[in-house]
């Protein structure tokens, strides 16, 4: 692994470069100053998606939910808590497939919740369904980023 990566900023997306020695050094953005990580899931929408699967070199876990779907609101507090957890490791997202309809057809999201991984723009892992904690840290746990 490089020396440096690329983070981009969850407030002004930014691409950050920073050492990966300082990664859980709590960084903050070189042009609005703010936090990296927040603790929470970063919200997606086809203006910024490109952007954060593309311009990010860590793994970027993106939650494919609807606000109607029952067990996408069970996993919800689930997934806050791996974001809490598995920070700075691993940036996760949230993209509301009714507000996004275009990016759910794109990447075939035919149940909710699906869980996709990506790395340096490409997926690299899919889980469909509602997982609980253990599950999901465990399915988590080999993508996340290694300094």
């Amino acid at each position: 692994m490089s020396d440096s990566l690329h983070v981009v900023c969850p407030h002004c997306a930014a691409v950050n470069r920073i050492s990966a020695a300082k990664l859980s050094q709590s960084p903050v953005c070189g042009q609005c100053k703010q936090s990296l990580f927040t603790g929470e899931p970063l919200d997606l929408s086809a203006d910024n998606f490109e952007r954060h699967i593309g311009r990010n070199d860590l793994p970027v876990v993106v939650d494919f939910w609807a606000a109607w779907c029952g067990p996408c609101q069970v996993m919800a507090p689930d997934f806050h808590q791996a974001t809490i957890d598995l920070e700075p490791y691993v940036r996760m997202a949230k993209l509301n497939t009714e507000n996004e309809q275009q990016l759910a057809g794109r990447f075939n999201i035919r149940s909710i919740p699906t869980l996709i991984i990506f790395k340096d723009g490409r997926e690299i892992a899919r889980q469909s369904g509602a997982l609980d904690p253990s599950s999901l840290k465990r399915w988590l746990q080999p993508h996340l980023y290694k300094a």
